[in-house]
């Protein structure tokens, strides 16, 4: 059987990747794939030479290439993402600086109770603010802490870090007591136009498989 050359792999990684509604990792590609290889290491390498190729490609077209905890995607870059909002010709939703606090002692300092949060933020935080983030898919219940009264742990999720161009919970910025600067309420709602120019970037080292 021919192997495909990384040119063949490459135009069909990028029809996949913008015809893909979620983050595609290496195993993914690898299976769309199944029967075209002989080699799976060789194919690998094929398939990642074609990820590093198309992300040079995209640098002059308007879009990236980047990855995130479940994958690879394509977004459009920074510079043009105004464009896509007056496409969209809509205002994000406004979330509250509490709820934006919260998101970030949660990520910063997982697993974390609700008193805890609190005691960090010198204020109460209500029911409703964690309902809002359990319901928009970026926290989640770890467990309870064993302690008295049993508190409930919270922690971020995979979704939490492909929206924010995060492959983990290590690649968050450094964090500043008090900042909630990690999200900000104009880049909400809006995952495929947040800018990524913080985020590290692909390479063939760091892969998601």
């Amino acid at each position: 059987m021919a192997e495909l050359q990384t040119s063949d792999v490459k135009r069909i990684v990028e029809v996949l990747l913008f015809g893909a509604e979620e983050p595609l990792n290496l195993a993914a590609l690898m299976s769309t794939f199944e029967g075209e290889y002989e080699d799976p290491s060789v194919f690998r390498g094929v398939l990642i030479d074609a990820l590093d190729e198309l992300e040079n490609d995209f640098k002059t077209r308007g879009v990236e290439l980047v990855q995130v905890a479940s994958g690879f995607r394509v977004q459009v870059d920074s510079e043009h993402s105004e464009w896509v909002h007056k496409l969209w010709k809509r205002n994000p939703p406004r979330y509250s600086r509490a709820l934006l606090e919260t998101l970030t002692m949660i990520a910063y300092q997982q697993p974390i109770t609700r008193s805890e949060i609190d005691e960090v933020r010198g204020v109460t935080t209500t029911g409703s603010i964690l309902r809002r983030l359990l319901d928009r898919g970026w926290v989640r219940e770890l467990g309870r802490k064993q302690v008295p009264g049993l508190p409930i742990l919270y922690g971020t999720t995979r979704a939490f870090l492909d929206y924010f161009n995060l492959r983990s919970i290590g690649d968050l910025p450094p964090y500043a007591n008090g900042d909630a600067s990690l999200v900000q309420p104009e880049t909400l709602d809006q995952p495929q136009i947040i800018s990524s120019d913080d985020a590290p970037e692909t390479t063939s080292q760091n892969v998601a498989d």
